[in-house]
């Protein structure tokens, strides 16, 4: 789905059922991915929403259009072959988590880090069995490597389409730990998108919000909520 876009050329996109799987049929014809692989989907619902993607394109094929078969295409071409390698780089966000990283100064950005992370820090401790420490500054500080072994260990457990949008929710946030909290439901996603932004949130009400940065912050929002919208798919019958 690189270079030209091709036209559509089918009526139909329908669900049909494999061998322990699903996949999308265009007028009887399976999709398959960039590598030429069977776009096998591990869900019913996950193929249901990504026939709909394809029957709402008006005349062309436009991946920009199509972000749930885009996440499917990287879980089985890029995220299947190299399952460990991926587990492990997101993993590594838990040893510099933006929820541990705090302003020295002002007392009211200090005040806002710590009710937006200090309760999913909490949480983290409680139900992941992981206590990452909150550190001042910017200069890294290696934390627990048990509560990391712990972290990592639940990454790798993650099914190759969970994985895959896992990676974003992390990516985006810059934290394992707001990832994590996405996957499991502790609050909503525009929530703790928000919380990402603590940061950024602060810097524009101190010196002012620009249009670019307002249209690059809305892409990742989106793309954040999209991350979380497929992996709650990849687990839903």
């Amino acid at each position: 789905m690189s270079g030209q876009r091709a036209k559509r050329f089918w009526q139909a996109a329908d669900v049909a059922e494999l061998e322990n799987g699903f996949t999308v049929h265009l007028d009887g014809r399976p999709v398959k991915t960039p590598a030429k692989a069977a776009l096998k989907l591990p869900t019913r619902a996950m193929a249901q929403a990504i026939a709909a993607e394809w029957a709402a394109l008006i005349d062309r094929v436009d991946p920009a259009l199509m972000p749930l078969t885009r996440s499917a295409n990287a879980a089985i071409d890029k995220v299947t072959p190299q399952h460990g390698e991926v587990a492990k780089m997101i993993a590594a966000y838990g040893d510099a988590d933006q929820a541990c990283y705090r302003a020295e100064y002002p007392d009211e950005l200090i005040a806002r880090q710590a009710a937006a992370w200090d309760p999913l820090l909490d949480w983290a401790d409680r139900h992941l069995n992981a206590r990452l420490i909150p550190v001042t500054g910017v200069m890294h500080r290696p934390q627990d490597p048990r509560a990391l072994a712990a972290l990592s260990a639940r990454v790798h457990t993650l099914d190759a389409f969970t994985l895959a949008g896992f990676h974003d929710l992390v990516s985006l946030s810059g934290s394992l730990i707001i990832g994590f909290a996405a996957l499991y439901d502790l609050h909503p996603a525009p929530d703790l998108w928000q919380r990402s932004r603590v940061d950024e949130l602060w810097q524009e009400q101190e010196w002012g919000e620009d249009a670019e940065a307002r249209e690059r912050a809305a892409q990742k929002e989106s793309a954040f909520l999209q991350a979380k919208i497929f992996a709650d798919l990849a687990r839903r019958a």
